[in-house]
């Protein structure tokens, strides 16, 4: 863990310093309370200056609107002419930056010790482990305390019936369009007896093949997080006896006869361990997927790619490109399967990318090694 120091009271302080996404520690830190404005606040941050909170609470939640609400309103302007993924990404960007620079301090039992500050320990510590003193964004504890309470009520997933609870830092399944595809696909005949999973995430793509009858499942992620929510979900869902979950760089040791993988769907930089599940750079494990896969399947195998066409439409990747790596892996499309979204980004008129989003199509490709 880094530090991060700063004057108080006149006298040094210095103590860990933690970031999710990997931001170092600012050099520069001001102590603030109540009587600081959004406008000078803004200020500040602007000029690459971060503030530590000592104030109520939720007056530090209203402060964290101010530059969010300044950098909407002016973004809104721009976007009426159209806005381009650069140009959205900026913004997200942007918006995530500025409010990421006020800081709040956790004591080393994990509790925050502010006026009206709630009861954070237990959300702190599923999120870090073993409590220790450290520095973090407000933003950062904010989405503690919801990975928290999502994972104790649980997201259910349609197409399994049941619900799942995933871990701080682990990507949701919030988009069922691509669990019921790997449902609804032919499971082959005769029916597969192993299969990998990879980018497991929650676990749910594991469990299903399992479901279907199929006898063992090995489950992959790069994420320790996702691999230990993934074991959680897959003993939760009572499917422990089929399916394991193991840390890996994407495909495990050996091969088999189905090879499940639903990776990041737009090329980009992500900003969290949160936004791999989104961001692919360079479509980096798209392609490593396809290179590799071969390689990891039994004769007769297929590879299923579950992939949205949303990279495609905003000018990201072309189709071409898509079914050239296919080609160059020594693979063939068996077949694909194709449904559409049922998110409400999709409807909604107000989101920058919602052209795009309306007409995007999630299909499963079904894939094979070219024989002969």
């Amino acid at each position: 863990m880094d530090n991060i120091s700063w004057v108080e009271d006149g006298a040094d302080r210095l103590t860990g310093w933690h970031s999710e996404s990997g931001a170092p520690a600012p050099t520069k830190v001001v102590v603030a309370q109540d009587a600081l404005t959004a406008d000078t606040a803004m200020r500040m941050v602007r000029a690459g200056t971060a503030i530590l909170w000592r104030g109520d609470y939720h007056n530090a939640r209203q402060l964290l609107k101010a530059p969010d609400r300044r950098v909407q309103r002016r973004t809104a302007r721009r976007e009426r002419g159209g806005v381009t993924f650069a140009d959205h990404r900026a913004v997200r960007t942007e918006r995530a930056t500025l409010p990421g620079r006020l800081l709040v301090e956790l004591e080393a039992d994990h509790s925050l010790d502010l006026r009206r500050a709630p009861d954070v320990r237990a959300a702190s510590t599923a999120a870090y482990g073993e409590p220790s003193g450290k520095v973090i964004a407000l933003t950062e504890l904010l989405g503690v305390i919801g990975a928290h309470q999502w994972q104790a009520k649980g997201v259910h997933v349609p197409g399994l019936g049941e619900s799942v609870h995933p871990g701080y830092g682990v990507f949701s399944p919030v988009r069922g369009e691509y669990v019921d595809l790997v449902v609804n696909a032919p499971p082959g005949d005769p029916l597969p007896q192993t299969a990998f999973d990879l980018g497991t995430g929650t676990g749910v793509p594991a469990v299903v093949p399992a479901r279907r009858g199929i006898a063992r499942v090995v489950a992959t992620d790069i994420n320790p997080r996702a691999v230990t929510s993934a074991s959680d979900n897959i003993a939760g869902l009572g499917a422990s006896e089929q399916v394991t979950a193991v840390e890996a760089d994407l495909f495990p040791e050996g091969r088999a006869d189905l090879v499940v993988c639903n990776p990041p769907w737009l090329p980009g930089e992500p900003t969290s361990a949160l936004e791999a599940g989104i961001y692919d750079p360079g479509s980096d494990m798209l392609r490593r997927y396809l290179s590799g896969l071969a390689d990891h399947l039994e004769p007769g195998g297929e590879g299923w790619l579950v992939l949205s066409d949303l990279a495609e439409r905003l000018g990201l990747r072309t189709r071409e490109e898509l079914l050239g790596w296919v080609a160059d892996a020594g693979l063939e499309v068996v077949d694909r399967l194709e449904t559409v979204p049922r998110h409400g980004r999709a409807s909604d008129a107000k989101d920058a990318l919602h052209e795009a989003r309306r007409g995007e199509i999630t299909s499963l490709w079904r894939l094979a090694a070219v024989t002969g």
